[in-house]
């Protein structure tokens, strides 16, 4: 039987929202996933190869992933409105993974503009069970949303990475409270550049 692929509209906060569903190539499903994408105003979309991978990478251990383009990109409706608005965007679109599939556990997922999207929602008491951060950049000051964040969070970076450099995002990252967990992949730059295979080994290997 092959699996489950589906485009779809989500009824967001400005309008409509473009998003594909995918289910596991096999075996049962043990998760629901949300991914987050890049910033919009930067060329971010759903089909961005980093989040392509991160969807791959859930779907190998057993995810359920649903992806989707803020206001503005593409065929969703409005536009950019500083990052408040794409996280609303994000909480509908978890509202319908949540109401197709309420018996699974979620994971919040996002890269670089994404990855904040996704740990704001996780970390404002959305319920999910962990959030993986891919690129998180340290150019955003406010991390306030991180005080009191109990919700395990995962984060994975390029040893390249030009928006996150080590020497900035290494002191923010470990200075976080438990739970968490930090998986450094060398590659040459923000994108993952020579280890997209890596990186989404990594997320379908993750404990």
């Amino acid at each position: 039987m092959p699996r489950k692929i589906e485009s779809l509209f989500i009824q967001g906060p400005a309008g409509r929202l473009e998003a594909i569903l995918e289910e596991p190539e096999e075996g049962l499903l043990r998760e629901a996933a949300l991914v987050c994408h890049p910033h919009p105003q930067h060329g971010g979309t759903m089909h961005n190869k980093v989040v392509h991978r991160i969807a791959r990478g859930l779907r190998r251990a057993g995810a359920v992933v649903l992806r989707f383009n803020y206001r503005g990109v593409n065929l969703s409706e409005g536009s950019y409105a500083g990052g408040e608005g794409e996280l609303d965007d994000a909480r509908a679109a978890l509202a319908v993974l949540r109401q197709r599939y309420p018996n699974l556990p979620f994971t919040l997922a996002g890269f670089s503009f994404g990855s904040r999207i996704a740990l704001r929602l996780g970390c404002a008491g959305a319920g999910a069970w962990r959030v993986i951060a891919v690129g998180f950049p340290s150019v955003y000051k406010d991390r306030s949303f991180f005080e009191g964040c109990t919700v395990p969070r995962i984060f994975i970076q390029s040893t390249h990475d030009e928006f996150g450099p080590l020497a900035e995002w290494e002191p923010i990252v470990r200075a976080l409270p438990e739970p968490k967990q930090i998986h450094l992949i060398e590659s040459r730059d923000h994108f993952f550049v020579d280890a997209l295979e890596q990186l989404e080994q990594t997320i379908a290997t993750l404990g």
